[in-house]
């Protein structure tokens, strides 16, 4: 091939597919550029788990492409330098390779697509941007079902990709005559139960390499660097799945709202973080797990709650992302502007259930949506932290977080910044919600039966406080109306100490 037909194929960190559309089609001489670039290492302060999980499942992954043909220039971060961008290190791989052409698949964040939107003019080449057909809904697809639409449920949504996947369907009507299982999956741990540890994947010398460039390169990040088990490969992340499927998920439905201290993976299948690097396809995941209830060896419940979490959740907030950017990054309906208190940084605090979520997520860089919603995002909403502090948070301390992915389950599922366009009420509870789904609160400094005065619960407080502050804005939720009028039926006294010791408490954040 001469240069003139020479094209540059650029894959990015979370784009680690076989199938990947912009290496679809490419021919002999053409050649892929994967690069570790500054730029996308800083931009949030990730977890130094997450950063050694990137870098390592990129090499591995250039790798993989070198045994199949394909002619990889792969450039490590101590070769782009402390100010490597990608344009950068794209402009100066088309010199090197002397490419007239450039293709990439469509980024997965909103600011990465708007600089490549202008690569064309500014690197002087033709540039083919592809969209990401991993996915299930392509952007066109849920903007068009989003068209005319009063309101925005996943429920709505979840329904219509049931229809177009034939997942879980028996002829035109969902299995088992219900599209949700929700309510059958929100029981509390059990005594007794037995829980099966999670593949761990012993670092190999490009691994090992990769938490050696961490660890130099990274000491003030947040996060416990080692042990570090994540599955790199595509075959590490096959074994993860197939473990799941047979031991985990026929247990996953009951118990995946559940919390305990001594436990931090339960019956989860912790496959989000290969998911969204692209090591696993999300429909042959959801076909899978469909496959173990066909087959007897998982109940319907169990397989409905886990597709519902990638064909439901994952699509739907990526489609909402595309649809509502860049201006969902800015939105906070309740006008909260506190900061977000040290401890979610240090884990130190009192409270049981915060100290063991954020603990773990020190860990780990994981924690399980209950533990992410109703802990930390709860408290967060609770207490008025600014949405985009929030945001900045959970982008930096999951190994699983993409802006696509995160921003809406922050903004809209867990700080209801968008006023409700993803979600139908604040998911926020008081102490209650948490001691029946967990065993965090018998050690706590607090007393989640206490409603008031000293040792009393702060979410307990900081619930009722919220309510009334926010009163104008929510008081027409039709999902919060029995709510409402408990709260009318408090004594004045006790409604003006719930106001005074919760002022009291959020001003001791500070």
């Amino acid at each position: 091939m001469s240069s003139d037909d020479r094209c540059l194929i650029v894959v990015l960190g979370d784009q680690l597919s076989a199938g990947l559309s912009s290496l679809r089609d490419a021919r002999a001489g053409d050649v892929v550029l994967m690069a570790e670039v500054m730029e996308e290492a800083s931009y949030a302060g990730h977890h130094k788990k997450k950063l050694a999980l990137v870098f390592s499942a990129m090499r591995h992954f250039a790798e993989a492409l070198r045994a199949e043909g394909f002619e990889v220039d792969y450039r490590k971060l101590e070769e782009t330098g402390d100010e490597g961008t990608l344009e950068r290190e794209v402009a100066a791989a088309l010199q090197r390779h002397a490419a007239k052409a450039l293709t990439v698949t469509e980024p997965g964040e909103y600011r990465l697509q708007a600089a490549m939107e202008g690569w064309e003019r500014r690197l002087g080449v033709t540039v083919d941007i592809r969209a990401d057909d991993r996915f299930l809904c392509s952007k066109a697809d849920f903007a068009a079902w989003a068209e005319g639409r009063k309101r925005f449920r996943m429920e709505d949504f979840y329904r219509e990709m049931r229809r177009q996947s034939d997942l879980l369907m028996d002829g035109e009507e969902p299995e088992g005559g219900r599209w949700n299982f929700d309510a059958e999956n929100r029981k509390p741990a059990k005594k007794g139960l037995t829980f099966p540890k999670p593949p761990r994947f012993e670092p190999d010398a490009i691994t090992e390499e990769v938490l050696e460039l961490v660890e130099a390169r990274f000491p003030d990040n947040f996060g416990d660097l080692r042990p570090f088990w994540f599955p790199v490969t595509r075959d590490q992340a096959e074994q993860a799945l197939e473990h799941f499927l047979k031991e985990a998920l026929p247990s996953f439905g009951d118990y995946q709202d559940a919390m305990l201290r001594e436990e931090k993976f339960l019956f989860h299948s912790l496959l989000s973080p290969a998911l969204n690097l692209g090591l696993l396809d999300p429909l042959e995941v959801c076909r899978r797990a469909e496959a173990e209830y066909r087959a007897g060896r998982a109940p319907l419940n169990a397989a409905e709650g886990f597709i519902r979490q990638i064909l439901g959740w994952r699509e739907y907030v990526r489609g909402l992302y595309w649809l509502k950017m860049p201006g969902y990054l800015e939105e906070n309906f309740f006008g909260h502007g506190r900061d977000l208190p040290w401890f979610y940084w240090s884990g130190e605090t009192e409270m049981a259930c915060l100290a063991a979520a954020i603990g773990q997520t020190r860990e780990e860089a994981y924690a399980h949506h209950i533990q992410r919603l109703m802990l930390t995002g709860n408290f967060a909403l609770l207490a008025g932290v600014e949405p985009r502090q929030v945001h900045d948070w959970y982008l930096a301390v999951y190994a699983d977080a993409y802006e696509w992915v995160e921003l809406p389950n922050t903004l809209g599922m867990s700080q209801f910044a968008d006023g409700g366009l993803l979600g139908s009420k604040p998911y926020v509870s008081g102490g209650n919600y948490i001691a029946k789904m967990s065993n965090y609160c018998g050690r706590c400094a607090y007393d989640v039966k206490k409603k008031t005065g000293e040792g009393a619960c702060p979410f307990n407080l900081l619930y009722w406080d919220f309510l009334a502050r926010h009163r104008d804005k929510l008081e027409g939720n039709r999902r919060l109306t029995t709510v409402y009028a408990t709260w009318d039926r408090m004594d004045g006294e006790r409604k003006k100490t719930i106001r005074r010791e919760s002022r009291q408490f959020l001003d001791s954040l500070e």
